[in-house]
């Protein structure tokens, strides 16, 4: 009989494979559990506005995520919506690097289905501007699923 490897034994697993580089490779979310395969129970479980916060200090990380974040916590979406546009940063709304990000309070619409928060990027010369990151609520796992500029 197979047994089932936990997330974190099957990451440990790939990444003993992987080569060096795989060194820069930013570790899950503080939130994301060691669980296989999600439960029924666990299946119909909403992220919380704790978790989505968490999820995007996380993925914003002061600066801007990773090219492994962008293509790992990301939705579907907002990869085809960044392929659409490839010289502006649909993540960053914008075309270069941030010198600082801070993530807001979240918001959660359960009849809506998404959390989001207002997200304040620093640039260069003391410009700062605002964008506004979504979550689905029960995505499994979590992602960033979409970006408003502005």
């Amino acid at each position: 009989m197979m047994k089932h490897l936990t997330a974190a034994a099957l990451t440990a697993c790939l990444l003993s494979l992987a080569p060096a580089a795989s060194a820069a490779v930013p570790a899950p979310p503080p939130h994301a559990t060691a669980e296989a395969a999600p439960t029924l129970a666990k299946a119909a479980d909403r992220h919380t506005a704790e978790e989505i916060r968490g999820f995007l200090r996380w993925f914003y990380d002061g600066t801007g995520p990773s090219p492994y974040q962008r293509e790992h916590w990301t939705s579907d979406y907002l990869r085809a919506k960044q392929a659409e546009t490839p010289d502006h940063d649909v993540i960053l709304c914008a075309q270069n690097e941030p010198v600082a990000i801070e993530v807001g309070p979240v918001t959660v619409a359960q009849s809506a289905g998404f959390g989001w928060a207002t997200v304040t990027t620093s640039w260069a010369g003391g410009t700062r501007q605002t964008l506004t990151a979504y979550v689905a609520l029960d995505s499994d796992p979590i992602e960033l699923h979409d970006v408003v500029c502005g």
